[in-house]
């Protein structure tokens, strides 16, 4: 036996090994189911393809949860994970899942709207494949998804994404992420299905707020904001100013621009009579200039990269030592949703949406994440349901 012939064998064993390791290892992570504990105030749990039936039976039909008030009001969407690599979106939806009581009007949330990028993942840029949020009772693990949907779901992608029904020109991966595809088509690419099905409940259920749960790099300008179009203005306005003097956190206020199609925050309001809101909270994990994109990096928000860069002026947000937590980012999305929620029924009193036992920032700051999320061991099986 030549020595060749055993360097190829060996080098062709290790090339099987490592595939086969890897395989197993995206394999589990798209087959993860995350438990989620249905709070006292859900009332009930239907799928996203109630409202488009040609996403049943495929990926991307994903649980909604309702919390509806004993006393009738307006209606509220909350949708998370529309990009599944912003974590803090679905932290923060499914606090409001396992805590919310609805004491006028009725609360909507989809945890992962966009199912299949929650089960994609980015090996390319070192993404970690889960992550953990402590709780009083152990480790809550959470999967680590991608941006936009898997090709795994939905494919070819275009050369050039086409948007229906403006017919703008888009980048070719945006007819895979589910904020460039609104408002959809009943039989479209898969993430126009997701969008449609959406807007049909906008439509059906006469949601009178819907809010988009985000995070963005921290060298990025649209960040640590809410996006809005000019009729839902007012409201967060009055949200940021009120979060930054009461509650002593930044948050600004960006507009909905007219011209660039596709993005919730522009559709929803101009294809419905819902008042959109797109929330941004910083994510360091996401800027380039970082170490190695880790658990740890995702979780603080600590970089010693991005230190240098906020020393130097280059980013949009506050940065020092503390960097980012994620119970800051997840109690600032709180703050606001309850302060759009607020604002909104001072404007309309007879839509009031009023939700309560959902904690504050600095609730959230104090105690952490997961001091608020239940153990899945020690609740009722029909209470259970999995993302």
């Amino acid at each position: 036996m030549s020595r060749e012939w055993i360097l190829k064998t060996l080098y062709i064993l290790i090339f099987v090994f490592v595939t086969v390791i890897s395989g197993v290892q995206f394999y589990n992570h798209r087959h993860y189911e995350v438990p989620m504990v249905a709070g006292p105030g859900v009332t009930k749990v239907v799928k996203l393809s109630d409202y488009n039936k040609s996403l049943k039976g495929t990926i991307a039909d994903t649980n909604v949860f309702f919390l509806e008030g004993k006393e009738p009001g307006g209606k509220a969407l909350l949708f998370a994970n529309t990009h599944s690599n912003e974590p803090a979106a679905i932290l923060t939806a499914l606090i409001f899942i396992e805590n919310a009581q609805v004491n006028k009007g009725t609360l909507i949330v989809i945890p992962q709207f966009n199912n299949s990028a929650g089960r994609n993942t980015k090996p390319g840029d070192g993404y970690p494949l889960y992550f953990e949020i402590p709780t009083p009772w152990g480790g809550k693990k959470f999967r680590m998804g991608n941006r936009n949907a898997s090709p795994l779901d939905q494919w070819p992608d275009p050369d050039v994404y086409v948007h229906y029904p403006d017919r703008q020109l888009l980048s070719y991966l945006d007819v895979r992420n589910t904020n460039r595809t609104w408002p959809g088509r009943a039989n479209g690419p898969l993430m126009e299905k997701v969008t449609f099905a959406a807007m049909q409940l906008i439509k059906q259920e006469k949601v009178d707020v819907a809010i988009d749960i985000h995070g963005a790099e921290t060298m990025f300008p649209v960040t640590n904001c809410i996006v809005v179009p000019q009729k839902a203005m007012r409201i967060a306005t009055m949200v940021s100013l009120k979060a930054k003097a009461m509650e002593g956190f930044e948050n600004h206020v960006e507009p909905s621009p007219k011209g660039f199609r596709g993005l919730s925050h522009r559709e929803i309001g101009d294809f419905s009579d819902a008042l959109p809101f797109l929330l941004e909270a910083p994510i360091p994990f996401l800027d380039q200039p970082t170490g190695p994109k880790t658990v740890e990096l995702l979780l603080q928000g600590k970089d010693p990269f991005l230190l240098s860069l906020s020393k130097q002026k280059k980013l949009f947000v506050p940065y020092d030592e503390a960097g980012w937590p994620m119970e800051n980012r997840v109690g600032q999305h709180c703050s606001v949703i309850l302060r759009i929620f607020k604002e909104f029924s001072k404007k309309a009193s007879d839509r009031a949406i009023e939700v309560s036992q959902v904690p504050w920032y600095a609730e959230v700051v104090k105690n952490g994440v997961g001091f608020y999320y239940r153990n899945p061991d020690e609740a009722k099986k029909e209470k259970i349901y999995f993302n």
